[in-house]
């Protein structure tokens, strides 16, 4: 295992991801974001079947903040329950760890 994790979010709007996303840089929760472009969603929300189309993105972070970006995500998105999920890094090349962790600030 290592000390860093990937956090992955979806969004209403390209331009949402992009807020957020340099937010969450600016913030140093984040030490990169990948807006990975358009998707189709498709869930069950108030007792129907739905689908729009959405926006996917992934930070980088590492585990002692993933929380508090995840948090942070929350409070800025646009929507009612937002998707934003931890996900385990179980390798990476010591330079790319050291940047991600020299980059974010944690508590």
């Amino acid at each position: 295992m290592t000390g860093i994790v990937s956090v992955y979010a979806t969004f209403g709007s390209d331009e949402e991801a992009r807020r957020i996303g340099r937010q969450m840089v600016e913030e140093r929760l984040a030490a990169c974001v990948n807006i990975l472009g358009p998707c189709h969603s498709i869930y069950r929300w108030e007792g129907d079947v739905q689908g729009s189309d959405e926006v996917a993105a992934i930070f980088k972070t590492c585990a002692d903040a993933a929380q508090q970006l995840v948090q942070r995500i929350a409070e800025l998105h646009s929507y009612d329950v937002p998707a934003a999920v931890v996900w385990p890094i179980t390798g990476a090349t010591g330079a790319y760890a050291e940047w991600i962790e020299a980059s974010v600030v944690t508590d």
